[in-house]
């Protein structure tokens, strides 16, 4: 028997003489027939990737904590992400959006501290669509350019671009200097007089006057420095809904009180103030569902956010992922989507959703590729590896979500989650890798990856606004783990520990092998059941399932208990053997993270079982 370390993730060769190679992985039929492979997302933070200044004040300025640019992607930087195992980047903050950094200068007006949050200020506060963030380039007056050049880069080394686009709610003082011929910026039209009208793009609290919240905490902007503008107030007359829903004219501090609601047609009293499609049009194709809505009278705000998604996906923009999509409704998202898909059929459409009852409604009706599986998966992994979820919860999560978990995308860390090294998630990169692996090679979806994740960054600077174990995105930073990767912008891991290096290439192995396993897009079987029914030892600390296509059979153990190793025969059921076409003999397993391990399968009167040793440490 041999030691493993966290998990096992075997590649079975059926036979000493076929030297067949077989794999295991998941489910969907129509995946299949597509012959795809993973993808792979990196979420990078664009203005943290290249800043190597490590001063990190608390509320530093642009010039005490620095901030990288479009161009520390340099060819090195995406070759070393393109061989991490990566397929799709997504530049996280590149929209321009409001910001306490004085770019006057350039025409750009000053934003007001007290409706931003942090000094450099958050990404899904956008202040203008049609441009990109000075912050982020050398030279401000040709910020555009330098961002096409990242976009050509970036594919130049084999990988797809992913930016943003928010279209729940926009900067409170939003400011469209960049519109195209013939757009109208947001409100321009509006009439203010009534709270709701169909194509107005704000709803208003009419009669008062917009007032800054009141600050809690011991919050101040900008921790209290003085600035002519913070001065607790802010014009807006009459005050816009605030962009969480809140309809009262001092929003709370705790509401999104930097950003304003956007007006889909969907009345005060919840009511749709448009058409809505059909039953059955949820197995209708894209192009009856432009048809659908070519004739219809749609509300202004849905035209405007055609207009914005379409400026960046002729810019050569590959995908989108769409903030809060849950909070914008469906219907706009078959105009949208459809519209999209039509004219460039391979783009990448990947939502935030958080409510599962809406899962297949947003997929089907609205037409995303992608939705987040966060409230199923990722939470119930990140219980199990905190000490407190079972992994028997495991198999139910993958039957519920069965006809659709091609389009749930996987992570462990994005930036609105807690760094997996942070006290507050686990305290401990390594905790980290049994869940990966589980996460990665579950289901046929996307996995994402955020950042740093791969060096285990814990998240733990005081950047100002908010507090440490999710890497701050308002304000001006430093991360640690990552520029010891960086390493001068040599871009080679050199200032990593040993610690490090071995997590970078942990993952690294895993995300290759997940981007060129056949099985991975193929069938999904669990066996924890069975095993936690009949093989001694198997408990809730323990996860097991298969997966397999043609010419790959995996088997996949994970062992989440960071203290206790398992000793236990793996058997594998009856449905497995015959999927397999399996017959009476010995098949030889390689561990894919180790490739010195290997093990055996006996299959003796259709009751096989594979003796594995499984510890999440090593020894």
């Amino acid at each position: 028997m041999k030691k493993l370390i966290y998990s096992l993730v075997l590649i079975l060769f059926i036979g000493s003489c076929t030297n067949k190679k077989i794999e295991l992985l998941t489910v969907n039929q129509e995946v299949i027939e597509q012959k795809e492979h993973k993808k792979v997302i990196y979420q990078v933070f664009t203005r943290l990737f290249g800043n190597e200044n490590t001063t990190n004040k608390p509320w530093g300025n642009i010039e005490e904590n620095g901030v990288g640019k479009f161009n520390d992607f340099t060819n090195k930087a995406l070759e070393e992400i393109k061989n991490l195992g990566i397929t799709h980047i997504w530049y996280t903050g590149v929209l321009h959006h409001a910001t306490i950094t004085d770019y006057s200068k350039y025409g750009i007006s000053n934003d007001d501290p007290d409706i931003v949050k942090g000094r450099a200020g958050s990404p899904y506060a956008v202040k203008d669509y049609y441009q990109v963030d000075p912050d982020l380039a050398v030279d401000v007056s040709k910020r555009m350019q330098e961002f096409e050049q990242l976009i050509e880069r970036t594919h130049n080394a084999g990988m797809k671009v992913l930016i943003d686009i928010i279209p729940n709610h926009i900067a409170r003082a939003y400011e469209g200097k960049n519109n195209p011929e013939g757009v109208s910026d947001f409100g321009a039209q509006d009439d203010k007089s009534v709270t709701y009208k169909k194509n107005n793009n704000f709803y208003y609290v009419v009669g008062e006057n917009f007032k800054v919240p009141v600050w809690k905490n011991n919050y101040l902007p900008l921790g209290g420095e003085k600035n002519p503008l913070a001065d607790g107030k802010f014009k807006e007359i009459p005050a816009k809904w605030t962009g969480n829903g809140s309809r009262l004219a001092q929003p709370d501090f705790y509401d999104w009180y930097e950003t304003v609601k956007i007006n889909y047609g969907i009345k005060p009293d919840g009511t749709k103030d448009f058409d809505t499609l059909p039953k059955g049009f949820d197995k209708k194709g894209f192009k009856e569902h432009v048809t659908f809505w070519k004739d219809k009278e749609i509300p202004d705000s849905w035209m405007k956010f055609k207009n914005i998604t379409m400026f960046w996906l002729e810019k050569g923009v590959d995908g989108l992922r769409f903030d809060m999509a849950e909070m914008v409704p469906v219907e706009f998202w078959s105009y949208l989507n459809a519209t999209i898909k039509v004219k460039y059929p391979n783009t990448f459409l990947l939502a935030e959703v958080y409510n599962p009852s809406l899962y297949r409604d947003y997929i089907h009706i609205g037409k995303m590729d992608y939705l987040y599986d966060k409230v199923a998966l990722y939470d119930t992994i990140k219980h199990i590896v905190q000490g407190y979820g079972l992994t028997d919860n495991l198999p139910q999560i993958q039957n519920e979500l069965a006809d659709i978990e091609h389009h749930m995308v996987h992570f462990l860390e994005n930036h609105d989650e807690q760094r997996i090294a942070s006290p507050e998630f686990a305290g401990s990169a390594e905790k980290g890798k049994p869940a990966m692996v589980v996460s990665t090679t579950i289901s046929s979806s996307p996995t994402l990856l955020y950042f740093a994740q791969e060096v285990g960054e814990p998240g733990s600077e005081n950047a100002g606004f908010g507090t440490p174990s999710r890497t701050s995105i308002f304000d001006y930073i430093g991360v640690p783990n990552h520029q010891r990767w960086m390493n001068s912008k040599k871009f080679d891991g050199g200032g990593l520990t040993k610690s490090e290096k071995d997590l970078y290439e942990f993952y690294k192995k895993l995300l290759n092998f997940t981007i060129n396993s056949s099985a991975l897009m193929g069938n999904y079987e669990e066996i924890h059941s069975y095993n936690r029914a009949n093989t001694k030892n198997y408990n809730h600390r323990v996860f097991s399932f298969v997966r397999w296509s043609g010419d790959e059979k995996l088997i996949i153990i994970t062992n989440f208990d960071d203290n206790k190793s398992f000793n236990f025969n793996l058997k594998l059921p009856d449905s497995v053997i015959s999927a397999w076409q399996l017959k009476n003999g010995h098949y030889t397993f390689t561990d894919q993270l180790n490739m010195n391990n290997s093990f055996e399968l006996v299959v003796k009167m259709i009751i096989p079982a594979c003796s594995c040793n499984l510890s999440h440490w090593p020894l």
